[in-house]
């Protein structure tokens, strides 16, 4: 097990984006805008303030406009800078990341989650890092990542994020099984994946934000196709638990499934409120649509 600092984020963006057809044709889902920032954006700027230092997007066809995203574009820039549109170039700046802080690598066939992050092995090295779902964004005070990375400070080894769901909806999560306190989290004693209702060790179900040892990817190498003939990276945590330790990092903020219609509704909602400039027209249209509903 390899100790040290979490430099490394992994950002699955391969998948198709069917729920969200047909705009998904043309668009990657992760490219979808809440407000007016891709939804990638805000699962890179929770990696930026946990400190990550390396951004690796695993990918797939008709991808790359992520990609030309995180990049320069000249002839943009120089347009703007011709009419003198200097916030505009400042804020283009800001989401720049800094020159060979970014890689990808193509995840060619739609194998799942472990799959994808077993693409990213050779960028990664024999070092922690973290995953993150990019579908799923965060709002709370303190980010996701950065309580997670703290925690993993403490704890070492393995650090999931997870939330509390009604006892009566966890079928629908992979759960884990809740052991000793440490630090801002608990011990993980077991996982599994959408267990029968009545069936789940706890409620606490994980969330999409992960800190892995390396040896998973040895794991992954071999670990054979689960739910959906997918190769599930939670089967091979099962794994590296009876190996390594796994500690909970308890999130208490909102979570943003984007990659659902309701979902990508409220987050639009939620961060256009947090936002000044346009909270008074949002709220104004707002109450006025519930109170035409009544």
């Amino acid at each position: 097990m390899t100790a040290g600092k979490v430099k490394k984020a992994v950002f699955p963006v391969a998948g198709l984006g069917t729920r969200f057809l047909p705009a998904t044709k043309a668009v990657p889902k992760e490219m979808m805008t809440v407000v007016d920032k891709p939804v990638i954006q805000y699962v890179v700027e929770e990696a930026i303030e946990a400190g990550i230092e390396h951004f690796v997007f695993v990918t797939g066809r008709n991808k790359a406009v992520i990609e030309d995203y995180f990049d320069i574009q000249y002839e943009l820039e120089s347009t703007l800078k011709a009419r003198n549109k200097n916030a505009e170039l400042d804020l283009l700046s800001s989401i720049l990341p800094k020159a060979g802080s970014t890689s990808f690598t193509r995840q060619q066939e739609p194998l799942g989650l472990g799959h994808a992050v077993w693409c990213a092995r050779d960028i990664v090295g024999n070092e922690p890092f973290a995953v993150l779902l990019p579908d799923m964004i965060m709002k709370s005070e303190v980010a996701c990542l950065r309580g997670m990375v703290d925690l993993h400070a403490v704890s070492g080894g393995n650090v999931i994020a997870v939330e509390e769901c009604a006892p009566e909806l966890a079928h629908r999560y992979g759960i884990v099984a809740r052991g000793d306190t440490v630090g801002d989290g608990f011990r993980i004693t077991g996982m599994v994946e959408k267990p029968a209702k009545g069936t789940q060790p706890s409620n606490f179900f994980i969330n999409g934000r992960y800190i892995l040892q390396p040896e998973i990817f040895d794991i992954l190498e071999t670990q054979e196709r689960g739910a959906g003939n997918e190769i599930q990276i939670t089967d091979a945590m099962l794994k590296l638990l009876k190996q390594q330790d796994f500690t909970a990092y308890h999130y208490k903020g909102v979570t943003y499934d984007t990659g659902a219609k309701d979902g990508f509704i409220m987050a639009n909602i939620a961060f256009a409120l947090d936002r000044p400039d346009i909270r008074g027209l949002v709220e104004a249209d707002l109450k006025a649509l519930v109170a035409a509903l009544k």
